[in-house]
């Protein structure tokens, strides 16, 4: 799914690994890796679960119009990946794994409960409403302490080096796509055929079970490979009298120079693209973004391989924007496009839109060992696919998704709807195109980067997904509207119908796919061994 990942890089006792735990044995894993994969799953279920109701609850319940619905949409998931990095800063520096984890469960399921009360009082828009963005906002800051720190742990239950990292991340990423399995069958089915306010409220008691999963099993079972407790708020050096303070990593005027410089940034994206509630969002995140990534590379503490290492993930970070905003159409113009043009009807009963979210979590967890053994095979044949190049794989898989479906909705009449054949080839195009790309994401982030920016280099790879998640919302709201004579443009291209809205994604996959695959091998000396 989406955001977190897993390298599949070849271990050979991956898919022994992966077969044990389906199977209930031991796996050779710590138990802590368990305890963060129920935790994650059902923190990913309460997520999904809410997300694959959204805009069809923005739409048909709240009554707002696609354009805005899939602004809003953006706008929200853009700043849950943008929180992060507050999370990762405060919990390196101050708060520790642990307790803004437990804090970001307990906000973020306060939130969902508050959209629960935004369902429940949907017929009254002067309360609806505004309880409904409280609700988002809570989910937003919930999220920002919560999402870092639980990726950050799975790999510090390990030894340095231990070859088990890759598959560990490989389970934790299964736990999390069978949470976004059954949320929007358990979530959707509430919703769509009851009252969303019920769909809503189960996100809300997956929350509640995560973040009690984690409380209860968290001070035994998250420990280090020599017993100590994963994730406590780091302790302050006490320097003794011979020896010298450190440096700071930035200078009094390189702080101000880069406050001047995110001033800068809000006024010229504000000036370029107004003053709206969602662009002032979209101001905010692609400025922070900027700043952010600027601070981490002029570090002075940094050495030079350390900042090649960090600009390899920056790089790949910027490629990842292209694949999710594509991807996260999935929780908008999909949702759209499968509510309103799909024949859902099998035998005699109408599928809730919101079930086809979850064939991208179910392929996940049915193709992950057949992708492992694949990975495996070629890294013993030494034909293995470099990381970058892993990712530009991904790219093009998700071109020739929305190719499939380009292909399905052209030359169809108005009014007449497509066989979810075409979303279902889709769907599953995607997700091996994510796991060619995200499964190599975290592991990433968590070979390149310096140990003690291990949280807040997580929270800058999140940050690709803030900016992802807003341009999905941008492109989303170019969805055309059968009912509209003017039709939208993108960057001078006219949007006349599905067709040209879904070649949008086919060719910018493309492009993206064929740049980073034209630059991979100079990432690979960027990295210096590190594979």
């Amino acid at each position: 799914m989406t955001e977190e990942t897993i390298s599949m890089d070849g271990d050979e006792s991956l898919l022994n690994n992966e077969l044990n735990v389906l199977e209930g044995k031991n796996s050779g894993h710590p138990s802590g890796l368990y305890v963060l994969f129920f935790t994650e799953m059902w923190e990913r279920f309460s997520y999904y679960g809410m997300r694959a109701i959204l805009a069809l609850y923005m739409v048909n319940a709240l009554l707002f119009d696609k354009v805005f619905a899939s602004n809003i949409y953006g706008s929200y998931t853009g700043l849950v990946y943008l929180t992060p990095i507050l999370g990762g800063v405060i919990s390196d520096r101050y708060w520790g794994n642990r307790r803004s984890i437990l804090i970001g469960g307990i906000v973020m399921a306060i939130g969902q409960f508050t959209l629960f009360m935004s369902a429940f009082m949907k017929a009254d828009p002067a309360i609806s409403h505004p309880v409904f963005f409280l609700g988002l906002g809570l989910l937003i800051f919930g999220n920002g302490f919560f999402k870092p720190n639980i990726s950050t742990m799975v790999g510090s239950l390990y030894p340095p080096k231990d070859k088990r990292i890759d598959s560990a991340f490989t389970i934790f990423y299964m736990g999390i796509n069978l949470g976004a399995f059954f949320s929007p069958l358990i979530c959707g089915t509430l919703a769509e055929k009851i009252d969303y306010k019920w769909g809503f409220l189960a996100a809300c008691i997956g929350m509640i079970i995560g973040t009690l999963t984690f409380v209860i099993f968290k001070n035994k079972h998250i420990v280090t490979y020599d017993g100590k407790p994963v994730g406590l708020p780091p302790v302050k050096k006490v320097l003794a009298a011979n020896e010298i303070k450190p440096k700071p990593s930035y200078s009094s005027g390189t702080l101000a120079m880069m406050g001047v410089l995110f001033i800068a940034l809000l006024g010229g994206f504000t000036y370029l693209g107004g003053t709206d509630f969602n662009s002032v969002i979209g101001t905010l995140i692609y400025s922070v973004n900027i700043v952010v990534v600027i601070l981490v590379l002029i570090d002075t503490s940094l050495t030079r391989i350390e900042k090649e290492r960090i600009g390899v993930v920056v790089i790949l970070a910027f490629f990842v924007i292209f694949f999710w905003s594509a991807f996260e159409q999935a929780g908008a113009s999909l949702t759209f496009f499968a509510d309103e043009q799909t024949n859902r009807t099998i035998f005699g009963w109408e599928m809730p839109a919101s079930y086809f979210q979850s064939i991208n979590p179910v392929a996940i967890v049915i193709f992950a060992p057949i992708f492992a053994i694949m990975w495996s095979k070629l890294q013993k044949r030494k034909m293995e696919p470099s990381s970058p190049l892993k990712m530009s794989i991904g790219l093009f898989m998700l071109s020739l998704g929305y190719l499939v479906i380009a292909f399905g909705v052209h030359g169809v009449q108005p009014g007449v709807k497509v066989t979810m054949l075409f979303l279902v080839a889709m769907y599953l195009l995607h997700t091996f195109g994510e796991l060619s790309l995200s499964p190599i994401g975290l592991a990433i982030v968590n070979k390149l980067s310096p140990i003690k920016l291990a949280s807040l280099m997580m929270g800058v790879w999140f940050m690709s997904n803030a900016v992802s998640n807003k341009f999905a919302g941008v492109l989303s709201a170019l969805y055309p509207d059968p009912a509209n004579p003017v039709h939208p443009h993108f960057l001078g291209y006219e949007i006349t119908g599905l067709y040209d809205f879904f070649m949008i994604f086919v060719i910018m996959s493309a492009a993206s796919s064929l740049l980073l695959f034209i630059i991979h091998r100079r990432l690979l000396k960027m990295m210096h061994g590190v594979v």
